[in-house]
């Protein structure tokens, strides 16, 4: 993986390139990924095989995981930017997701109890994903924004290649036990929080001079007003809409090389290896070259796993490059996005903008996957990475065209106006 040492790497200006707060949020997510996707990799198993879920009611709970977080960033970013909280919104917002992991040790809870504990879980995440964005953004220079994000996503990526391995060691061990599973990922989850309570300093990022608190309604006003942030909203959202789920596109690799269903969730843990191992050097790349091409760049590596996809006689071979393209594309797309609209952002404004972005791209696929499910229902299986395809090489050309309007001194990390603070 990717190494950084923030002592040893440091910008021009002698300060480290990587300030330690983002070293931190990244253990804080690190272990709370390690957490959730020990939970989450085994989820469907327990709540199907084991607690005899109807395939409705484990849907039900799938769209409650899927869809609460992306509603409630905005939220989580308007109370941070409101009341310049951004580490208490962030701690709250872990403290729900960890005490949530007991709330499945419930004995014969019913189907419906434990949906509400799903969602309550993903409250946190909303809670949080933006604050901590935002803490990120705040700490860091504008000449290494993209290499902070890189770094914090690289050990993200590590925590959610962890996590399912945990899970797997334990049931090898213990069979059925997944008490077992929920306390373990319990006690991880309080080590993260621990990570960002004590060692967070949140007093100098909650300090920004606000001269007036707007309502949210006001706050997005204000940031739909800026044409560089509508431009990369609309690039953003046409992308996000030509994007296949990885659900799906692991479905078609099945489908194709017909491999044993045991076999599946380790396409999961190999898409966050690769996604660890180059989010950092695609991080230090966008800081370099720019972050617009890199961003770019990923989704042409998303174009490559759908090529893959259609690859005539696909085997072993197929896969491998699918699986890494994949990878690729989310180490160049993830938080190099973030950057990009960090640069843009005023401070005043950086959470709400970084939620109603990430919510905006997250309810584009929905869409998408609602619109691959039905291609496929109505269709076949190379029908739908065709149409995609296409639309992804359309989605490419007008976000490149959008990208190109804005001023490229404001994404200019050596050109851009003065940089945010390194507390």
């Amino acid at each position: 993986m990717y190494q950084f040492d923030w002592r040893a790497s440091r910008a021009a200006t002698g300060k480290p390139a990587v300030p330690p707060t983002v070293w931190y949020l990244g253990w804080t997510s690190l272990l709370t990924d390690v957490s959730s996707e020990m939970v989450n990799g085994i989820l469907p198993l327990y709540l199907v095989g084991y607690l005899r879920l109807s395939p409705l009611q484990f849907g039900i709970i799938d769209g409650l995981y899927q869809g609460v977080s992306a509603v409630l960033r905005l939220a989580g970013g308007y109370v941070a930017d409101r009341w310049g909280r951004y580490k208490e919104t962030a701690v709250a917002g872990y403290a729900i997701s960890a005490v949530c992991r007991l709330g499945l040790l419930v004995p014969g809870a019913s189907w419906t109890f434990l949906a509400s504990v799903i969602a309550v879980d993903r409250t946190g995440k909303g809670l949080r994903t933006a604050p901590r964005d935002a803490m990120i953004t705040l700490t860091s220079t504008k000449a290494n924004l993209a290499t902070s994000f890189g770094v914090h996503r690289s050990m993200d990526a590590a925590g959610a290649l962890a996590g399912p391995l945990v899970a797997f060691l334990i049931l090898a061990v213990a069979p059925e036990r997944f008490d077992i599973i929920f306390v373990v990922s319990f006690c991880v989850a309080l080590v993260g929080l621990g990570v960002l309570v004590t060692f967070v300093d949140g007093s100098a990022i909650g300090t920004l001079e606000v001269p007036k608190r707007p309502s949210l309604p006001g706050m997005l006003r204000s940031l739909f007003t800026q044409s560089a942030f509508v431009l990369l909203s609309i690039g953003a959202v046409l992308l996000s809409l030509a994007t296949m789920s990885d659900a799906f596109i692991y479905l078609t690799l099945q489908q194709r090389l017909q491999f044993a269903p045991s076999v599946f969730p380790l396409l999961y843990v190999a898409t966050s290896l690769v996604y660890a191992g180059f989010a950092a050097p695609a991080g230090r790349l966008a800081d370099r070259f720019g972050s617009r091409q890199v961003f770019l760049a990923g989704y042409v590596a998303l174009g490559i796993v759908y090529v893959s996809l259609l690859l005539p006689g696909a085997g072993a071979l197929s896969a491998v490059l699918g699986i890494v393209a994949l990878g690729a594309y989310y180490a160049a797309t993830d938080g190099v996005l973030m950057a990009i609209a960090g640069r843009l952002l005023p401070p005043a404004h950086c959470a709400t903008g970084l939620a109603a972005l990430a919510t905006m791209t997250s309810l584009a696929r929905l869409f998408s996957s609602v619109a691959v499910g039905w291609l496929w229902t109505t269709g076949d299986v190379a029908t739908t990475v065709r149409v995609f395809g296409t639309a992804l090489i359309a989605a490419i050309a007008i976000a490149a065209f959008a990208l190109s309007r804005i001023d490229d001194n404001l994404l200019s990390a050596a050109k851009g106006s003065p940089e945010h603070a390194d507390h």
